[in-house]
């Protein structure tokens, strides 16, 4: 599989990343044995970039991470966490913690869920409004020079707070959701992590499968799914999305790829400094996913699928009023 530098100080990583929070939680059910098959074949397959979060069903994501590379050598791989989301008993979300010794807690758990001695990369998942970033990132900082994690991350961060971060630490990355129907990187934050020398992993390449040409109206009514609560996935705006993916699935047949395969080359044909993370939770759809490497797009097809999926292109927006509140990579950038 092709190699991609996250940013100018980051880690070589796969091309495509496996982003393994489906696997615990969120999506509805998943089956144990599945997953860790998923994320062997994931690395037969040549991705060496796994992510996760502390807080992904409150560690059982961590766990099953640790269970699925037992026999792998530590150095082929790169695990990337998310840390600081606050949550409760019930499964409840209480917001971020992302003080110095809070992060320092927070990490000395991940280790001992992961059965490592590092992480690859660690970044807080969303801003903690109460804490400066200079301050979570100064912390940090001296993790890396301890050895406990290799690069630092940030997630869904605005321009400004990208620039503050990285003048206390260099940014590895930014992850961040990137997909044909959600563009809002292109407005600042792209340009800013390119003159900064910042990678991007892009998370929701699939728009969580709105886009991969297998969602209809009927599904995930089984189970408990996150994305029923979600605007983009209700009424209306569910009717006019999926009305898109019939432009994209014309496109694809024309290409001879899948809806799934073409949404996530196009991510990736954005630049050589994007790796897409795609959320597969069997072998089924990673196969899938895996032949999305093998689609190239032409000037023709790009010109096609930017006609069909312009900036805004959505209905409804990605997350909940109150989730969408919490992100700082939706305030425009001042300078």
């Amino acid at each position: 599989m092709e190699q991609r530098k996250l940013g100018s100080t980051g880690p070589t990583v796969s091309a495509l990343g496996l982003g393994c929070m489906g696997m615990s939680e969120v999506y509805g059910p998943a089956d144990r044995g599945e997953s860790i098959a998923t994320v062997h074949a994931a690395l037969d397959a040549g991705i060496t970039l796994l992510d996760t979060g502390d807080f992904y069903a409150m560690g059982h994501n961590e766990m099953l991470v640790r269970e699925a590379l037992k026999d792998v050598s530590r150095e082929k791989v790169q695990i990337s966490v998310k840390f600081g989301a606050l949550r409760g008993p019930a499964g409840e979300f209480a917001g971020m913690d992302t003080r110095p010794a809070a992060t320092k807690n927070f990490l000395a758990y991940s280790l001992q869920r992961l059965g490592t001695d590092y992480i690859d990369v660690y970044r807080p998942a969303r801003l903690d409004p109460n804490i400066p970033i200079e301050e979570t990132i100064g912390g940090l900082a001296d993790l890396v020079k301890a050895g406990y994690i290799r690069h630092i991350g940030l997630s869904e961060a605005g321009s400004d707070t990208i620039r503050r971060a990285h003048a206390v630490h260099p940014i590895a990355d930014l992850q961040i959701e990137y997909s044909l129907i959600e563009r809002g990187i292109e407005r600042d934050i792209l340009k800013t992590c390119r003159e900064l020398g910042i990678g991007i992993t892009a998370y929701g390449v699939l728009a969580r499968g709105l886009i991969s040409g297998h969602w209809s109206k009927d599904s995930g009514k089984t189970g408990r799914d996150y994305r029923l609560m979600t605007p983009r996935f209700q009424g209306a705006n569910l009717d006019a999305n999926l009305a898109l993916v019939e432009s994209l699935r014309a496109i694809a047949t024309e290409i001879g790829a899948t809806p799934a395969q073409v949404a996530i080359a196009w991510v990736a044909a954005q630049g050589k400094e994007i790796v897409p993370l795609v959320g597969a939770r069997t072998r089924n759809r990673l196969t899938e996913a895996l032949g999305a490497t093998k689609v190239t797009l032409t000037p023709a097809h790009l010109a096609a699928l930017a006609k069909a999926f312009p900036p805004d292109v959505a209905s409804g927006t990605r997350y909940a009023a109150e989730q969408m509140a919490h992100l700082d990579s939706e305030k425009p950038a001042t300078r």
